[in-house]
């Protein structure tokens, strides 16, 4: 929001008005973090002891408080108490957010509802000095002053989109065993770039550095699928880093890898934004714990976090592992102070000498790669920090340009830019093709097949826009498993063109073709971003389908995919999460004048035909027997002239909702949205700092 108002000028503002829709298109709404630094400090708001008004309704407000006080202020004692924090560690944290917290004119901390004039709607009317703001419906206002009235409509926007333009790569860069990739590398004031986040690539899966906004749309531009996202390591609550919602809806379930103390905040954080309780969002991630000093080996990447020193508790952390008896490292300071600010918190007894001295070990330590925060602001480092660093590569972040003194010495982290600190190798692919084609199978794949399989396998790699697969051609004795990116589905149906499906990494083409014998493709693939592809010969593939026995269980799937795509829950989802769905799924068809008695045992979807509940006139996408997170249906269906149902059991469909976001979040998000229904996992008014 703070970045497309600087893109248009607009430099000052004194109202904020809550939505009332909390998320859209993968972005959460209400994020008042740095709007509110811009009216502090570039609107002269805290200078000028001005308030900010903050309208909308009051459990919303609460929630938003609540959010602004973990971002801003950080964590209270009570908390760090409860999370039985390591005291050294918890007394530091407490000192260096009082002593960074901002202070009024006498030296008292303002506590964060001090920012703000509170102004809760009150019958649909909220009075903001000599403006009315009336809200119609939700998202729909009319703002009223004595020069007019205007009317402002949030409701008809369906995408949220960057202020700033995402360069896409065009090249594949293929799997390393070590590396990163720059999603972004500016701070959260810079329109034009986005926000710091880093994609480290280990042994061919990624672990993200931080979670940036728009997360999406840097992954497609990189050309890394999110079936391609094994973990996070995030190092601290700020919007630019901590931009958490996306990953509610990704296939699977994502570790979080950081401090007990900063994934609870995180949730917390999370709930107040989404307005959901925190034990519902907590469902979405698996925390993997570290502790500042220790080091963690995370499947043969040995992670050893650190402390910063910054107004919120964070951790920077050392990645490193070892190839052909040489050990690689790369070093990621964090958001940091200077080291002269910390130095002088150090005299103060506000910093301990531990966190001081080893922040100034790794300044000077010798990396493969360095990235360090050189934003040189008020609370942000200095790249004359690191003047004195011996590593191979020093890059900063927080940076729009560096001065010129040291352009010949660092270089900047932007977007797009690789840094390989292990090259890749044929058998990083192999364990990915291992890995996805059991994904795939629902089950282990066979090992003397699997080797059968990758003895004639051949790996390429298509630019973004290539044609993979040209429709109505033949099969030509491939089938194609895609190990990174992502793939459109195209067909032409003589008059018009059109994408039928989107596929990402993990997902099987061209296996239909082959199973059914037609040796016709019926669509074309087209690389919708960098894409690395494996070709396994057609004949063995087949072979392996129809000796194995997976024939019948795959043409049912394949018949089932469609169906379940076409259901109004599940049309947005990809083609992972449909095919997962599809492994737990049945087609039951009912023939006219036949009766089917619905328990509560599995979840029934109305998919095709003719079928009458009771005596209403069944529609795609009715549901009844057990539906989750709902009152069950139970009764009787009656087939009109035929119909087809979806039935899912509903004990396999709980275990599969806590194994895939996406899932889980698009069935509570659903009944959330129905008139009648009342979630137990709403949030309501909370307090700022209990």
């Amino acid at each position: 929001m703070l970045k497309g108002l600087l893109l248009k000028g607009i430099g000052s503002f004194d109202t904020l008005v809550l939505s009332d829709v909390r998320e859209k298109d993968g972005s959460l709404m209400n994020s008042l973090e740095f709007p509110l630094y811009s009216f502090l400090f570039f609107s002269s708001g805290l200078a000028q002891d001005r308030r900010l008004n903050l309208v909308g309704d009051a459990t919303a407000i609460s929630q938003a408080l609540r959010l602004l006080r973990i971002t801003l202020i950080g964590p209270t004692r009570k908390e760090l108490e409860e999370w039985k924090s390591v005291a050294g560690q918890a007394e530091e944290w407490l000192a260096v957010c009082d002593h960074l917290a901002l202070k009024d004119k006498s030296g008292a901390i303002i506590q964060v509802e001090e920012f703000f004039n509170i102004i809760p709607f009150e019958n649909e009317t909220a009075v903001v000095g000599e403006r009315t703001i009336k809200r119609q419906q939700p998202d729909v206002y009319e703002v009223i002053n004595h020069s007019g009235n205007a009317l402002i409509d949030l409701a008809r926007d369906k995408k949220i989109y960057p202020p700033y333009e995402v360069e896409p790569d065009y090249v594949p860069g293929g799997l390393v065993k070590m590396g990163v990739e720059v999603l972004g590398g500016a701070s959260g004031f810079s329109p034009t770039e986005p926000c710091t986040g880093l994609a480290l690539c280990y042994n061919g899966e990624y672990l993200l550095i931080d979670s940036i906004p728009f997360l999406d749309q840097h992954l497609i531009a990189r050309g890394i699928s999110k079936n391609q996202i094994a973990a996070v390591f995030l190092t601290h609550l700020h919007d630019d880093h901590c931009s958490m919602f996306p990953l509610m809806m990704m296939p699977h379930r994502v570790e979080i890898i950081t401090t007990r103390e900063i994934f609870t905040m995180a949730m917390d954080k999370l709930a107040c934004g989404l307005g959901w309780k925190k034990e519902a969002v907590e469902e979405h991630f698996k925390l993997v714990e570290v502790v500042p000093g220790e080091v963690f080996n995370y499947y043969g990447l040995n992670i050893e976090p650190h402390l910063t020193v910054y107004s919120i508790p964070t951790i920077g952390a050392t990645f490193s592992t070892t190839s052909r008896g040489a050990t690689q490292q790369m070093c990621v300071i964090g958001d940091n102070y200077s080291m002269t600010s910390i130095r002088e918190m150090k005299k103060q007894s506000v910093v301990r000498s531990d966190t001081v001295n080893n922040l100034e070990r790794l300044y000077k330590d010798s990396f493969n790669l360095l990235v360090a925060d050189g934003g040189a602001g008020a609370i942000h480092g200095d790249p004359a920090d690191a003047i004195q660093s011996v590593s191979d590569r020093v890059v900063f972040v927080h940076v729009a340009e560096l001065p010129n003194r040291f352009n010949t010495t660092f270089s900047l982290a932007s977007s797009g830019k690789r840094y390989t600190l292990i090259d890749g190798d044929r058998a990083i692919y192999t364990s990915q093709i291992n890995h996805y084609l059991t994904e795939w199978l629902g089950k282990p794949f066979p090992n003397r097949w699997m080797r059968s399989l990758l003895v004639e396998e051949e790996v390429r790699r298509y630019n973004a826009e290539d044609v993979v697969i040209v429709q109505d051609t033949e099969t030509r004795g491939h089938v194609y498993l895609i190990l990174t990116g992502y793939c459109d589905v195209v067909r032409h149906d003589g008059n018009a063109l059109r994408v039928t499906a989107s596929l990402q990494a993990g997902d099987v083409i061209g296996e239909m073709a082959v199973i059914t014998g037609s040796g016709v493709r019926s669509a074309s693939v087209v690389a919708r971003t960098p894409v690395t592809l494996c070709v396994f010969s057609e004949e063995t593939f087949r072979s392996f389908i129809v000796t194995e026995g997976f024939k019948e269980d795959l043409l049912v799937r394949w018949s089932l995919r469609p169906a379940i795509k076409n259901q109004p829950q599940f049309s947005k989802f990809t083609s992972t999460v449909i095919e997962r769905i599809s492994q737990i799924a049945e087609l039951k068809m009912l023939q006219s004048g036949e009766s089917l008695q619905v328990d509560d045992t599995a979840w029934c979807l109305f998919s095709d035909g003719q079928a009458t509940w009771g005596n209403q006139l069944m529609a795609v996408g009715d549901e009844y027997g057990g539906r989750p997170f709902a009152e069950s249906r139970t009764g009787e269906i009656h087939s009109g002239s035929g119909c087809v149902l979806i039935f899912i059991n509903l004990q396999k469909l709980h275990e599969l909702r806590k194994e895939v976001p996406l899932l889980n979040y698009s069935l509570r998000k659903m009944r959330s949205l129905e008139a009648d229904s009342e979630v137990d996992w709403q949030l309501g008014t909370v307090s700022i700092r209990d």
